[in-house]
């Protein structure tokens, strides 16, 4: 761990809910510390004038792939902003909280040259699909559907996709607002669903004999969950969900941290909050007031060195990035961080230069949206 113990011990005495004074309205040239100064970071503006940036992707030269939620793809070449989009996704259907979302390289990019789209298309009304590209001189090709007609709603369609350690791709998908489907086994809303690469079914699927299961499923019982990373060294699969808010008098939250293993079920909407049910899963963290999670990293690199190892996720309602400390499965302390400062955050990712970049959402029709908005933005030391 970060400090060892001993030291994280002193952190749960010091972590501040709210943020730290240093950090409230922060901007580009002000140094901005951790509530226990372990880190101390500025924020640099990598690309702005955007429209709802989901999700990045690097190539192997450094150069970033990102989406934009009506269905551009779009580049930022040697830190440079490319004027125009490298592809615009044909039959993407942005209406609501869905659109153009994740964007995903397999794992042997480099030699085969596949990104993987997630977004919401129209097919008597919405759907989600992941369709597969071949990505070669700055052009997208070849396009073959990995995931289709997966239950979608202008609220509640997930979704990222993402390889795991284990090279097999897992997506997340939302219930739809239609919070039945979440349980029913012979439907795709809200589950994380596990692929191989050519949206084939991995033979070691949990429901994969099960009779009137879909074989693709991992998990189910997922509200609507558009973060997933893996841990480094556990391998533990962990998740952001977005929860029910006002629900049976609860208050606005419900948001969930979850770990996710193959075959559980995390309840949705059968328990929710903190509840507890035999055989459903309870959050390993929840949140209310709601937060709106948006995201999911692990900190993996050099550069922040106390940062090693920490959970991050963006914001969106709760306008802020949530920094959590594990000790394997164990939370041991989280704070905030910008909270207040850009708005409605994100997507968080490492970037290949150990740095932390997360983009803003303030002009998805939820935001206050300044005339720089939308951003890519990062974290540097």
């Amino acid at each position: 761990m970060i400090k060892g113990l001993i030291g994280i011990s002193i952190w749960l005495l010091c972590l501040c809910s709210a943020g730290c004074g240093e950090q409230q309205g922060a901007t580009g040239g002000a140094v901005i510390s951790t509530s226990t100064g372990d880190v101390k970071f500025r924020v640099e503006t990598i690309a702005s004038g955007l429209e709802v940036p989901w999700g990045f992707a690097w190539l192997p030269n450094r150069d970033l792939l990102f989406t934009e939620r009506p269905g551009r793809v779009r580049i930022i070449e040697s830190g440079k902003l490319r004027a125009e989009p490298l592809f615009t996704v044909p039959d993407v259907e942005p209406t609501g909280e869905s659109g153009l979302m994740d964007i995903t390289l397999h794992p042997d990019f480099a030699s085969n040259g596949f990104v993987y789209l997630a977004y919401s298309y129209n097919k008597e009304g919405k759907r989600v699909k992941v369709v597969r590209y071949k990505f070669a001189n700055n052009t997208f090709a070849d396009p073959q559907i990995i995931v289709d007609d997966v239950p979608g709603a202008p609220n509640h369609s997930g979704m990222r996709c993402r390889f795991g350690p284990d090279r097999k791709l897992y997506v997340t998908t939302g219930d739809s607002t239609d919070w039945n489907l979440a349980q029913k086994m012979d439907s795709l809303a809200g589950k994380t669903l596990r692929l191989n690469d050519d949206g084939t079914i991995p033979a070691d699927n949990p429901f994969i004999k099960t009779p009137g299961a879909r074989p693709e499923i991992w998990t189910l019982g997922n509200r609507n969950s558009q973060g997933i990373a893996w841990q480094p060294g556990s391998g533990l699969l962990f998740e952001t969900e977005h929860g029910p808010s006002f629900f049976e008098g609860r208050g606005s939250g419900g948001d969930e941290v979850n770990i996710l293993e193959a075959g559980k079920n995390y309840g949705w909407p059968e328990i929710h909050h903190t509840d507890k049910k035999d055989g459903m899963e309870s959050p390993l963290l929840e949140y209310t007031p709601a937060c709106a999670p948006g995201s999911a990293m692990f900190y993996d690199a050099a550069a922040f060195p106390a940062f090693k190892a920490n959970f991050f996720f963006g914001c969106l309602a709760g306008k802020r990035i949530i920094r959590v400390v594990l000790y394997g499965r164990k939370v041991v302390a989280q704070e905030n961080l910008l909270e207040n400062a850009y708005g409605r955050i994100r997507e968080m990712e490492q970037g290949p230069d150990g740095y932390i970049y997360f983009s803003t959402s303030n002009r998805d029709g939820r935001g206050a949206a300044d005339k720089a908005d939308d951003r890519i933005m990062r974290l540097v030391p």
